[in-house]
């Protein structure tokens, strides 16, 4: 809810015009009134319409300043001419207007040249940017009248006034990394895949690895969803980043290096967010120092996301890229709190990510870590990785700890149990099957469409084709084990879902009478990973989470000690690789003042960044019109199941040329311009 002057925001009419201040009606939408902690917004305007906050905005230049704005994209773009024209003539009849010398003439033309652009535009920003300017002269005409009768300049047309644009665009929006997603797209169909790479690399290094791993929000947010089918966006991403590495170019940076500022930084962990902070960050000329507890790059990507969804060596020129901008590596360096004290004296900042990975127990009846056959998802997954990718094997102790003949993990003849229902317990079951298991449960107490929604539509239901079986509204009751403290048996409950008779959310109550036995050589549990945070000093008292992860305002990713920052799973918990790198990019870019200024501050484009997150560009009411709807989504071949249950081969082919430029034409390139006055 926002307090207006007037809005025609979405189609809502809010006109406080004449009434007193405390008299005001307010949208119903999030806009931006305040801009910042020390300014207050005087307007918003943007595809959707136009809101004034303050009665005294000169709205004719107000529509002259977004015009003048749409000038710099569609003199960029130039694919066509109502669009790249239109837009000229819209800035130079509202100038004319605004500095005294508009004629009643300059009207109509605006209004036919804005309903012109609105109709015969190739993308939307051409499309959308006379809706507001179309909405001031219709609400405002007296305004725009008074200017162009009496000759007079509108009545701030000469002073200074702060005006703040950002371009967006629905799927970029709903992207925790915003990347630019219609110009990576726009680059394939171009065939031009360095444009596509630099595109990714503007906010995500890792494009091998967002290209393959990622839940791809950005496509619940596609436009085209309002027509047919959402883009196949993760799909298109990928393209970039194995052109480059198939032709072994040399790396495709979107920026050119700064030189060295005689400033460094520390980052402890080498996953995602650390990769991304030091991609940034060296970008910047700051030294930068990556400290890893394991023997290998890469954090929880390349021990627990298995080599058939992420290959390690596509992965590894993800990080040779970073590398590859004067990033310093060390690994097998486990970082303790008098690291943390030495640090802050050595670096001028210090990035902690270090990801989550202490499995959480499932809570049940006799559940103890010390069982034989009781296996943390985590270790699981390291002990997968580590010899299917590096060729580490496993030691004695660790084959005896987890009743193992052999030193990698074979499940020959055995029946494994993973609860869960994320990626982490996807990986587990997908992994067991490729290490010959004879039965391979996940237990679940939600449903089908909640473990899509969790984890992806692919994800699962390769899954389900590889044999796994999920058995969902359960849970493990207890744990039975033999003589020797071998795991040997599990209860599980039955749920059902019971409606809240007050409409709230719908209860999990137990079945009675329906609970049953599986008999089990392995449990593994997958419901959660908690960080391993001993290396904050306990004088620092950093302040932390509810769920015991390190507490920042989410913007700033500044912890309550100045100088420390987090970002990714310690900071929020477990989450995506692309809420990781999203963190480590805002994070790496507060990082750069702060340690030139001592200040910690956001950019303009990043606080209207985070405005447009709030007010969601995406209407997935909208009824799209003006594009041809029914073609169809193209889709990425796969190994086939009897092939690739059986090996670690990558699952997921990607796409040919074909269906690359066929799935890029579907891209409706729905840039948005929004501007606010400050």
């Amino acid at each position: 809810m926002s307090k207006v002057y007037f809005s025609t925001w979405n189609g809502e009419l809010v006109n406080n015009i004449g009434k007193p201040q405390e008299e005001w009606e307010e949208s119903a939408y999030n806009l931006p009134a305040q801009y910042d902690d020390h300014r207050d917004s005087k307007a918003f305007i943007g595809w959707d319409g136009v809101s004034l906050f303050h009665e005294d905005v000169d709205v004719i230049r107000l529509a002259m300043e977004y015009a003048a704005q749409y000038q710099v994209y569609s003199e960029a773009c130039g694919r066509c001419a109502p669009g790249r024209w239109g837009g000229r003539i819209l800035y130079d009849q509202l100038d004319k207007i605004a500095r005294g010398e508009g004629e009643l003439a300059d009207l109509d033309h605006l209004k036919e040249i804005g309903k012109s652009m609105q109709i015969t535009s190739k993308c939307e920003i051409g499309k959308t940017v006379p809706n507001p300017i179309l909405d001031l002269m219709t609400h405002f005409e007296d305004t725009f009248l008074e200017c162009i009768n009496e000759k007079k300049k509108s009545k701030h047309y000469d002073e200074k006034i702060g005006y703040i644009a950002k371009i967006t665009a629905p799927c970029t929006d709903a992207c925790p990394a915003h990347v630019d997603i219609p110009g990576y797209i726009e680059g394939v169909r171009d065939l031009r895949f360095d444009d596509s790479l630099e595109a990714t690399r503007q906010t995500m290094p890792l494009a091998h690895t967002c290209g393959r791993v990622c839940p791809h929000p950005c496509e619940d947010a596609c436009r085209r969803t309002n027509l047919d089918e959402p883009i196949s966006i993760m799909a298109l991403k990928r393209l970039g980043a194995d052109w480059e590495t198939d032709h072994e170019y040399e790396f495709f940076h979107p920026m050119e290096k700064k030189p060295p500022i005689d400033k460094k930084v520390a980052v402890i962990g080498a996953g995602p967010a650390g990769l991304t902070t030091a991609y940034y960050l060296a970008a910047e000329g700051i030294k930068v120092d990556v400290y890893e507890d394991l023997p290998v790059l890469g954090g929880e990507v390349a021990v627990g996301v298995p080599e058939y969804r992420m290959p390690v060596d596509k992965y590894n020129q993800d990080i040779e890229c970073v590398r590859d901008m004067g990033v310093n590596f060390i690994t097998n360096s486990r970082i303790s709190a008098d690291d943390m004290r030495r640090f802050e004296k050595e670096y001028d900042a210090t990035m902690v990510a270090v990801g989550t990975r202490i499995s959480k127990k499932v809570r049940c009846e006799n559940e103890r870590p010390e069982i034989k056959g009781y296996w943390g998802a985590i270790d699981f997954l390291d002990r997968v990785n580590l010899y299917e990718k590096y060729g580490i094997t496993i030691p004695k102790e660790v084959q005896e700890e987890n009743l193992l003949t052999t030193d990698y993990v074979d499940l020959t003849g055995k029946t494994v149990v993973c609860v869960g229902g994320g990626f982490t317990s996807m990986d587990v079951v997908r992994c067991a099957i490729r290490a010959n298991a004879k039965k391979v449960y996940m237990i679940y107490r939600r449903d089908e469409k909640t473990i899509i929604r969790n984890t992806t539509y692919e994800e699962y239901h390769e899954a389900v084709e590889e044999g796994v079986e999920f058995l969902f509204h359960s849970a493990v009751n207890k744990i039975t084990t033999d003589e020797n403290d071998i795991l040997r048996e599990l209860l599980i409950d039955k749920f059902e879902l019971v409606p809240d008779p007050n409409g709230g959310r719908a209860q999990l109550v137990k079945i009675e009478g329906e609970s049953y036995t599986i008999e089990a050589d392995y449990l593994i549990p997958a419901v959660s990973q908690s960080a391993d945070l001993d290396l904050l000093p306990e004088e620092w008292d950093i302040e932390m989470t509810s769920w015991a992860t390190i507490k920042t305002n989410g913007k700033d990713y500044m912890t309550s000690r100045k100088g420390i920052f987090a970002a990714g799973d310690c900071e929020y918990g477990p989450m995506t690789i692309v809420n990781a790198v999203g963190q480590a990019k805002r994070a790496a870019s507060v990082m750069a003042r702060y340690v030139q200024t001592g200040e910690v501050s956001l950019t303009d484009d990043e606080i209207m960044e985070d405005h447009l997150v709030k007010l969601k560009v995406y209407d997935k009411k909208e009824k799209v019109t003006g594009w041809l709807p029914g073609l169809p989504r193209e889709h990425s071949s796969v190994l086939d199941v009897e092939v690739r249950k059986h090996n670690n081969a990558e699952v997921n082919l990607g796409f040919t040329q074909e269906q690359a430029l066929s799935e890029a034409e579907r891209c409706m390139r729905c840039y948005y311009i929004a501007m606010v006055q400050a």
